[in-house]
């Protein structure tokens, strides 16, 4: 679903999200089915949350590492450190289940900020002169010894790996 943008709040600091009794289908597989038979085609329920990403340390700017459109790692951006935390709850439309409670994202892996991609991406505006200030530039590809901030040193070592594949096929389950 497209998100309202009044349901966005956006500071120098932080992004919070809020959405209240938004109508979705609860999925048990992917990709769901049709029709009448909800145990394939999913249960309609409301869902409401919360959520608040934060900001951490100083930025790291990231270059394209691929100029194939199609790739991933074609994109350029600044990127903080971040955490979240927010609230939930769920519910299906006909009673048989419900569910509510906080999360928070500490210890895990989170990045916030701005990028660029596709169209929107020209080789010779990746960076502006503004950003001359930031911490050495890194590329996609090397994102793993990406200069470190010290206050977020726990979230570190839950940087993802990019690497390897998984068929299409795998993820889809066929009665």
């Amino acid at each position: 679903m497209q998100v309202p943008d009044d349901a966005v709040k956006v500071t120098e600091d932080t992004l919070t999200i809020s959405l209240k009794n938004i109508s979705v289908v609860d999925q048990f597989q992917f990709p769901g089915g049709a029709g009448n038979n909800l145990g394939t085609a999913g249960f309609p329920a409301t869902v409401s949350f919360d959520i608040t990403y934060t900001k951490m340390g100083s930025p790291r700017q990231v270059r394209p590492a691929s100029s194939d459109p199609l790739s991933p790692l074609n994109w350029a951006g600044k990127m903080w450190m971040a955490t979240n935390s927010g609230s939930f709850s769920l519910s299906y439309n006909d009673g048989t289940f419900s569910a509510q409670g906080n999360f928070d994202s500490s210890g895990n892996f989170g990045e916030m900020g701005t990028e660029k991609n596709g169209s929107f991406l020209r080789e010779h505006d990746e960076i502006d002169q503004a950003d001359s200030e930031a911490p050495p530039l890194v590329t996609n590809e090397n994102i793993a010894t990406a200069p470190k901030l010290s206050e977020a040193k726990k979230l570190e070592e839950n940087i993802p790996k990019l690497k390897g594949r998984i068929p299409v096929k795998d993820l889809i389950h066929e009665p």
